[in-house]
């Protein structure tokens, strides 16, 4: 099985979002390489890592009232649980979970990016909101997105 490498194919053309993504695609890569005294530390990283990603665009979703806010949060949830419970296992000298759910993860990523996270990735630039700055340029789409859905 290949592992996750960041290509085009992954890229949102949004730096808010691509940057958060490298770097997750990065950290997850240091720990498939991993040997196993330094795994658990790796995927600790890898972990906290993907968590502030989630929590940034769980933000991103809120503020612009994005509307498959909940099954994409939820997908988040369920993922960093998983991964949560395979730090657990790992710090008490299970390794073989973190191995598995490394492999796993990457195939999950590729198809969260292209297909949950480019729809969010459309949405933010439908309501010209800058992930980088905060900043929301249309916010009265927002509401009028509000009344079209009333």
């Amino acid at each position: 099985m290949s592992r996750l490498q960041w290509s085009d194919a992954l890229s949102l053309d949004m730096p808010g979002m691509d940057d958060g993504h490298k770097t997750l695609v990065s950290l997850l890569d240091l720990a498939h390489e991993a040997p196993d005294p330094v795994l658990a530390s790796r995927w600790r990283d890898l972990v906290q890592h993907t968590a502030r990603v989630f929590e940034r665009e769980e933000r991103w979703m809120h503020m612009t009232q994005f509307s498959s806010d909940h099954i994409h949060s939820t997908q988040h949830k369920v993922v960093l649980k998983v991964m949560q419970e395979g730090l657990r296992l790992g710090e008490s000298g299970d390794l073989a979970p973190i191995r598995n759910m490394a492999a796993e993860l990457g195939q999950w990523f590729a198809k969260h990016t292209q297909s949950m996270d480019a729809a969010l990735a459309l949405h933010l630039r439908r309501v010209g909101y800058d992930p980088v700055t905060g900043v929301l340029s249309m916010p009265d789409d927002i509401a009028l997105e509000d009344c079209a859905q009333s």
